[in-house]
């Protein structure tokens, strides 16, 4: 009798290493969640195959890949680098109706990073698409504008504009590629102050989708952490607190403006940690892991996703 005992102890303490070896697997984190949309923004790519040459960088520094692995369907599409919100959320809308019909999906939880939050808001409030975005979550999205851009449309004499914005418009499809046509002059319009304040009135929230932001910042001017956008944590402040937007900014846009819908704050900063910049919020090319753990931070913005949706 104790022999049966010992052999059936044995046997249940097996089962889990079992299972494991027979290709098993437990639940995982984003089961249950609909599908995920990235969108990127101004300067941006996707994953798609459609982003031209920069598209052997990853833009999302494998965050797609990694939520597939936690459990969702993930879609990360390139829409027009450099152009407005209208015309970047009807690209979006076009790839995002054409991969849900092909895989028989109904609904969306749409993660839009920078401009990327605004193109999705557009698509779902102008374009028909609020029964399809349950959730809308924008990370460091300037909903209120962005002082850089003001301070680019003050600086530029008025001559000069058409022949940089040309030079702009040309060069960007070499690198991003796509076949609409680049506008460097309609994003700065729009994502001046005055820009998103009539952007905001003529793009009000859907009362079918929720609404979350996050935003990031950096905590002082820190080459090693931030190499591309250290140098302008100072003039982002003073432009911040110049159009009542504070100082507190991630070297691209003040903290204050990327809050909308329900804002639920910031990424957890690590000790040894500078803070967050622009770039590394969506973790371009992998820079995000110089200062915080990506993966986390979007896996936390899913999940509450799922769990609102």
């Amino acid at each position: 009798m104790r022999n049966k005992v010992l052999s059936g102890a044995l046997i249940l303490a097996l089962l889990p290493t079992a299972s494991v070896f027979a290709g098993g697997e437990g639940p995982k984190p984003l089961d249950g969640s609909y599908p995920i949309v990235l969108n990127h923004g101004l300067f941006g790519w996707g994953n798609d195959g459609d982003a031209g040459a920069i598209g052997i960088l990853d833009a999302w520094g494998g965050l797609d890949e990694y939520l597939r692995e936690e459990g969702a369907p993930v879609f990360a599409p390139s829409v027009t680098a450099v152009q407005s919100s209208a015309v970047r959320a009807q690209v979006l809308k076009e790839k995002l109706n054409y991969w849900m019909a092909a895989r028989g999906f109904t609904k969306v939880n749409l993660i839009g990073h920078s401009q990327g939050g605004l193109d999705g808001r557009y698509m779902v409030s102008n374009l028909g698409m609020s029964d399809k975005v349950a959730v809308l979550t924008t990370v460091a999205t300037p909903h209120r504008g962005s002082p850089s851009s003001n301070a680019l449309k003050d600086d530029v004499p008025d001559w000069a504009e058409p022949y940089i914005a040309d030079l702009i418009n040309m060069l960007v499809p070499l690198i991003w590629g796509g076949s609409t046509q680049q506008d460097v002059l309609a994003v700065l319009e729009q994502l001046s102050t005055d820009g998103m304040a009539a952007f905001n009135q003529y793009t009000p929230d859907s009362s079918n989708t929720r609404y979350y932001s996050y935003g990031t910042r950096m905590k002082y001017v820190d080459y090693i952490q931030h190499p591309l956008m250290a140098g302008s944590l100072e003039s982002i402040c003073a432009g911040g607190e110049e159009y009542g937007l504070g100082c507190a900014n991630d070297g691209t846009i003040p903290l204050q403006t990327t809050k909308w819908g329900t804002f639920m704050g910031e990424p957890n900063y690590p000790w040894y940690s500078s803070g967050v910049d622009h770039l590394q919020s969506a973790n371009g090319a992998g820079l995000g892991y110089l200062s915080y753990d990506p993966e986390g931070f979007y896996l936390q913005i899913a999940t509450n996703a799922m769990n609102n949706q």
